[in-house]
């Protein structure tokens, strides 16, 4: 039994080192590929015209279910309504037109990293979206992650409020802790039926090795100036002062994630609501934490019937360094976002 219990602890051990050292590697490569900052990254913008290819996808099954005479129509009818379009806007293209939406998405890792492309995405519109005339609809998922990520994500999407554009949000997967931080934000927000809603709380997790260096006689030498520099450690002796200051640095995020919610959404009862617990989109609809339950796929394929759609995209060229740092840093949010799922309560597909 002993001897078991040491081959354990050996496997254990390894399996620490293995981890701490994937981490390290995830880390180095990720630094590699943020080189030179967020704000001085160069890039483009690539524009999509949603209306033409909602409408190419649907010719070509027209092409293979339709008779010579049903598509003779279907071309009148468009003919009709484009020489009505142009009478709209008029000869020389000043009038009124149709309404504009301008889509983005966001998918977001632990980091938030995405914010990069969407501040850039984001300015774009802003200089050419008319106040009270035109939309911006995010694609959004995310179940979270570091709060001054997801604290300047959401503040992207202020700036779209703040210029007086109506924004939507379609949720179809999950937006969850800092992914709702950013939903929550929007003029209507629509989800899935099945969709995870909520999470309105604040987690932090530190492993602790402490016990196991000092009994291989390895000390730790942690140095700060400053009372609260430092509350809990991975590496030295935690104390009952530090947990309890690290305890509070929490509920005081909280607090502000609850004010900040309570802010865009303030139909909501934050007291059943911030407890840190997540609903699917059937449950958060009778909670009003979503204005209505429907795909980002219906809304956008009907927006369409009014309106022009554009999917904005911010396309950077990556080194290789960057794009290894990308590759690692896609696989472990995968990994964690797999152990964030089997944590969940309740039952699951």
């Amino acid at each position: 039994m002993l001897e078991w219990i040491s081959n354990y602890g050996l496997f254990l051990a390894k399996g620490l080192t293995v981890a701490f050292l994937f981490a390290m590697v995830v880390m180095v490569l990720s630094r590699a590929r943020r080189e030179g900052g967020p704000g001085l990254e160069t890039g483009h913008l690539q524009v999509e015209m949603l209306n033409d290819r909602y409408r190419a996808e649907a010719d070509a099954l027209r092409s293979l279910v339709w008779d010579d005479a049903a598509w003779k129509v279907e071309r009148k009818t468009r003919k009709a309504q484009a020489k009505a379009e142009r009478k709209q806007t008029g000869a020389d293209g000043e009038g009124v037109g149709k309404p504009r939406v301008f889509v983005l998405q966001f998918h977001g890792d632990l980091a938030a990293t995405a914010v990069t492309h969407l501040r850039h995405e984001i300015s774009a519109l802003l200089a050419v979206a008319e106040a009270g005339r035109d939309e911006v609809v995010v694609l959004l998922e995310s179940p979270g992650g570091m709060v001054h990520g997801y604290g300047l994500a959401a503040s992207q999407l202020v700036r779209i409020r703040d210029a007086g554009l109506r924004l939507t949000v379609c949720v179809d997967k999950v937006a969850a802790s800092g992914g709702y931080l950013m939903a929550c934000i929007a003029d209507q927000l629509l989800a899935a039926p099945f969709a995870i809603i909520g999470s309105i709380g604040v987690v932090a997790q530190i492993p602790n090795i402490h016990r196991l260096l000092k009994k291989n006689d390895i000390d730790i030498e942690l140095m700060t100036a400053g009372e609260y520099k430092r509350t809990l450690t991975m590496l030295g002796e935690n104390t009952e002062a530090g947990r309890r200051k690290f305890q509070q640095d929490l509920e005081d995020t909280h607090v502000l994630f609850k004010d900040f919610v309570q802010q865009w959404r303030p139909q909501v009862d934050l007291a059943e609501v911030g407890t840190g617990e997540h609903w699917y989109g059937r449950q958060a609809i009778d909670l009003q934490l979503v204005d209505e339950l429907r795909t980002s796929d219906d809304y956008l394929r009907a927006r369409a019937g009014t309106a022009s759609l554009f999917a904005l995209h911010w396309r950077t060229r990556k080194t290789v360094a960057q794009r290894l740092g990308l590759a690692a840093e896609e696989a472990s949010d995968r990994l964690l976002m797999r152990w964030w799922q089997r944590g969940l309560n309740g039952p699951r597909f």
